[in-house]
């Protein structure tokens, strides 16, 4: 009778943390941001999180400091499969860019800073050492993803159940007769 009345009391709890971990693994495999890379004089992006609408994926444009928004920089047209879209600048001039996303639903995927190098530095940073000539750009940019109300809501709900856990826990190893 004791194990039955623990089981209806425990069973609903433990269910629900069995689930937690396959609703939290939803949201964040849909929002994958975008990957901004350099080979030389070429910047490219890629990015899974578009989709074709009207045989279009979308666009993304490379901005310099100077201009402001998506209309002024030069626009590539995404290419690719429902798994990965990507879009290429060749001929890059040294500086530093941002690269900027948008989906063919008006969703913007991602924005990512990049610093293109001449090839002279390239190659003498190569040689010199490994280190980055800016540092690390630590902060919001191409290291932070913008997560959305429901994963920070769906992460506070996990860390409080885990403390409630805990706690429970802990008061029923002092009075083992007590749950």
């Amino acid at each position: 009778m004791h194990t039955s009345r623990l089981l209806l009391r425990t069973g609903p709890a433990l269910v629900a943390a069995a689930a937690l971990p396959v609703v939290l693994a939803g949201p964040s495999t849909a929002a994958s941001g975008i990957s901004v890379s350099t080979t030389g004089s070429t910047v490219s992006v890629v990015t899974g999180a578009c989709a074709q609408i009207n045989g279009s994926w979308g666009k993304a444009a490379l901005l310099t400091s100077r201009q402001a928004n998506f209309a002024q920089g030069r626009q590539m047209a995404l290419a690719g499969t429902t798994v990965s879209q990507s879009a290429a600048w060749p001929g890059v001039s040294p500086g530093t860019y941002t690269v900027v996303v948008v989906c063919s639903s008006g969703s913007t995927a991602g924005t990512q800073s990049v610093v293109v190098s001449s090839p002279s530095a390239a190659t003498i940073s190569a040689t010199s050492s490994p280190a980055p000539s800016r540092g690390v750009l630590g902060g919001l940019g191409g290291a932070a993803r913008d997560y959305g109300p429901l994963t920070l809501g769906l992460g506070a709900a996990l860390v409080g159940s885990g403390v409630i856990a805990t706690g429970w826990y802990l008061r029923r190893r002092s009075k083992p007769y007590r749950l």
